[in-house]
């Protein structure tokens, strides 16, 4: 099985592109800290080339930016190409989602208001959280 679960912060603006045959690209990177320090105390961070198609790549490309934070889900992808004589590997994670998760700001262009039927979405900072009731261990199932 080949999927990859990351969430981190954007290391530049996107760039959107189209291809010969009139597919949307979008590609973009992300900085994702390690869980762990290294030796000398500090967090080391990872940085992963990200490559939208299609609908998700219009939305990257127009709702995302750098700094933003973003969790993607997808797929390790491995190409092997050659550039001036020397054959080279490129490794980039292509994203079944992305979510936004840097919340909407007053600005109009990064509201995704405007997108009703967007699959990446960003979260509401008015969102509440429910009181729970506690529960008595007797009615557990388990």
């Amino acid at each position: 099985m080949n999927k990859v679960f990351l969430i981190g912060n954007l290391t530049r603006d996107p760039e959107t592109s189209t291809t010969s045959s009139g597919v949307q690209l979008c590609r973009f990177s992300i900085a994702v800290n390690r869980a762990y320090a290294n030796a000398e105390g500090v967090r080391e961070t990872d940085f992963f080339n990200i490559t939208a198609w299609r609908g998700l790549a219009e939305r990257c490309g127009k709702y995302l930016h750098k700094g933003n934070k973003v969790a993607v889900v997808g797929s390790v992808q491995i190409r092997n190409y050659e550039s001036n004589g020397e054959r080279r590997t490129s490794v980039d994670i292509v994203p079944d989602d992305v979510e936004f998760l840097t919340p909407k700001t007053g600005d109009s262009s990064t509201s995704l208001d405007s997108e009703p039927n967007a699959t990446a979405s960003a979260p509401s900072t008015s969102t509440k959280v429910a009181e729970l009731e506690p529960v008595e261990d007797s009615d557990l199932p388990f």
